[in-house]
């Protein structure tokens, strides 16, 4: 992979045709080293790819939903994301205070050790790597937004303990089988990804945690279906299928076999890529603020969300900002049609309900006929006028 790339897209494209490497046996030392298959030796996928890529450049997209049967690679493409994350300001504080919170609020805005850091010039943050964060199924409540702090009270110190959302602030919250999670931890989920931030209240104690994470979940449909609610937080939707292409197989094969015996030899194969396509996310995410999209792409957006008769805002949302985002990864500073047409069946697919539909047919004709009642109504209720003849005959008889 010595060819020069030019942007993100192009990289990804060319990572994909690129065939399987017969790899050298090396020695066997016994390390057990965390490896993870490298997302640029994903064979085929390509709206996957592209949807995972688009999140992680634009967390406004609002997430990903990676909806398929088992075995597709649903939860290998999103642990691959691992060797391609940005870095990102990190707070040192055990409450997670940062500069922004003081240049919004003041001091009072933050805890007393991070106020004087501050006002001795200290730092109160670090660069550190975005990291995916996998919340199992069997998490309970207090797993996810914490709680008291157990080892603390052993030594007579009562403090709270972080949970995974707080832990989740400004990386990559993963959840697999998400359709099988307990109601009250999905709400507590959407409504910490909503606000980012939640509060915790253990008795006299409260803690309020930031939790701006891009959400990202799998499932198979086969399994039970996902409550409309949280469906609907979901910024783009994939559904990902099998490879049909018998060579795509095969190449799939290969490079899986291939990354169980030399997992190490596999990632430097692709280190050169996955380096390029790391500093490539990290320009896209600076230059992202500047741009723009153009007046035919709103309309075309507008037209496709009208067409469909979706409800939801969120579509808006999610179409325009991974329309941007999509342009800053195909190297531009404008968002157009094109990029209006690459991205909009990942954000507009499985928004629309039939049962809304329906429902608001029936409310529609039943505000009809009630605008026709207090129409009819009020007009018989106003006192009629007296003709002009009938004031005259008055006249003259009181005469």
């Amino acid at each position: 992979m010595s060819e020069s790339i030019e942007t993100l897209t192009d990289l990804l494209e060319r990572a994909s045709s690129r065939k399987f490497l017969d790899l050298p046996a090396s020695e066997d030392f016994g390390y057990a080293d965390q490896n993870n298959f490298p997302f640029l030796a994903l064979v085929g996928q390509p709206e996957m790819k592209l949807a995972l890529l688009l999140a992680l450049i634009n967390p406004n997209v609002g997430g990903v939903l990676l909806l398929g049967p088992r075995g597709t690679g649903k939860t290998t493409a999103v642990r691959s994301l691992v060797d391609l994350m940005p870095k990102v300001p990190r707070s040192l504080c055990h409450y997670g205070c940062m500069p922004e919170d003081i240049e919004l609020g003041g001091m009072d805005a933050v805890c007393v050790d991070c106020a004087k850091k501050y006002g001795q010039d200290e730092p109160l943050t670090y660069l550190d790597q975005v990291q995916l964060v996998e919340l199992p199924l069997n998490a309970r409540l207090d797993d996810v937004v914490g709680g008291i702090d157990e080892r603390a009270a052993v030594h007579n110190r009562i403090r709270l303990k972080k949970g995974l959302l707080a832990r989740a602030d400004r990386h990559l919250l993963y959840i697999d089988e998400v359709n099988l999670l307990s109601d009250d931890v999905v709400d507590v989920i959407l409504d910490a990804a909503a606000q980012g931030k939640y509060s915790v209240h253990r008795g006299s104690m409260v803690g309020t945690y930031r939790s701006r994470f891009v959400l990202i979940g799998s499932m198979n449909p086969e399994e039970g279906r996902l409550r409309p609610q949280i469906l609907d937080r979901f910024g783009l939707r994939v559904i990902v299928r099998g490879l049909h292409n018998r060579q795509d197989r095969l190449e799939a094969y290969r490079r899986s076999v291939n990354f169980l015996n030399q997992p190490q030899e596999l990632a430097q194969a692709y280190a050169g890529g996955t380096a390029r396509a790391r500093n490539e996310l990290e320009e896209a995410r600076k230059k992202l603020a500047d741009v723009e999209i153009t007046e035919k792409a709103l309309s075309f957006g507008l037209s496709l969300i009208e067409g469909l008769g979706i409800e939801s805002l969120r579509a808006e949302i999610t179409l325009f900002e991974a329309a941007r985002a999509h342009a800053v990864a195909d190297g531009r500073k404008k968002a157009g049609l094109k990029d209006i047409r690459a991205t909009a069946p990942l954000a507009l697919r499985s928004r629309r309900s039939a049962f809304i539909k329906d429902y608001l047919a029936n409310q529609a004709e039943e505000e009809a006929h009630l605008s026709e009642l207090i129409r009819s109504l009020s007009n018989k209720m106003q006192p009629r006028r007296k003709s002009s003849s009938n004031k005259k005959t008055s006249k003259s008889n009181s005469g």
